[in-house]
């Protein structure tokens, strides 16, 4: 079996909307829901579970049951911060989930995925054991030192890493037990899955990404992908013909 859980445990605060990002609509429509349809459509899901922030947990069941996401199994109630929210999704799943099932592990505010990503990412975990959503950067980097670079960084160094996140169910319950036993919640300041693992030793296996794939945090993202959805309708429509016609 194949499970993604989407955590839509977060605020939003950097938005600077009404309600957390991930119910912010855009034509019309809340963003977990265009995240959602990913999975709902994608042949090798075979089950969503969705982390939620709470108070929220009825409001985004109606946004199931209005987009037809017939494949939730569960909300559960989101942490204190987004690593607890990951903990109380893949503890929903224990008496779910087998030990070589994958657990894939996406952000409800990330809806620019696409079905090769989910795809690429469920092969990658299945024969490495864990599958990271990873593209190469054409950016170029400098050290941060104040107000200026002392040194330049070789960007072929470096990988840009995303979600989803997919991992075989015991290593992913494995990763949180060493967290746990090595304290290391309290020993590293930036909680993320990715950094967990590095500390660790455990390799981050790549999978396609994407530099489109990107996590919708300013007011900036969501015309971003206003901007993205308005293309894809765009495209949608018939050569020759307008929507009216």
């Amino acid at each position: 079996m194949n499970y993604v859980i989407i955590i839509a445990g977060g605020v939003g605060s950097r938005l600077g909307a009404k309600v957390p990002k991930q119910f912010v609509e855009v034509l019309g429509k809340p963003i977990i829901a265009y995240t959602m349809e990913h999975f709902q459509n994608h042949p090798e899901i075979d089950a969503i579970e969705l982390v939620c922030v709470d108070g929220y947990q009825e409001h985004l069941k109606s946004i199931t049951e209005k987009y037809g996401i017939t494949k939730l199994l569960k909300i559960v109630k989101g942490g204190s911060e987004y690593e607890r929210s990951i903990m109380n999704g893949v503890a929903g799943l224990a008496d779910i989930a087998k030990p070589d099932d994958v657990v894939m592990i996406h952000w409800s505010a990330s809806p620019f995925l696409s079905e090769e990503m989910i795809t690429d990412n469920l092969r990658v975990c299945k024969e490495k054991g864990n599958a990271i959503t990873a593209s190469y950067s054409y950016l170029l980097y400098g050290s941060n030192d104040g107000d200026c670079a002392k040194r330049a960084i070789n960007r072929d160094s470096f990988m840009t890493l995303s979600a989803p996140q997919s991992f075989l169910y015991k290593n992913v319950i494995d990763l949180y037990r060493q967290v746990e036993e090595n304290h290391l919640f309290e020993t590293i300041e930036e909680h993320h899955t990715t950094v967990f693992m590095s500390a660790l030793g455990i390799p981050l296996y790549f999978s396609k990404g994407s530099h489109t794939n990107i996590k919708i945090t300013t007011k900036e993202d969501l015309d971003l992908f206003l901007g993205y959805q308005l293309v894809q309708k765009y495209k949608r429509v018939p050569v020759g013909k307008t929507k009216s016609q």
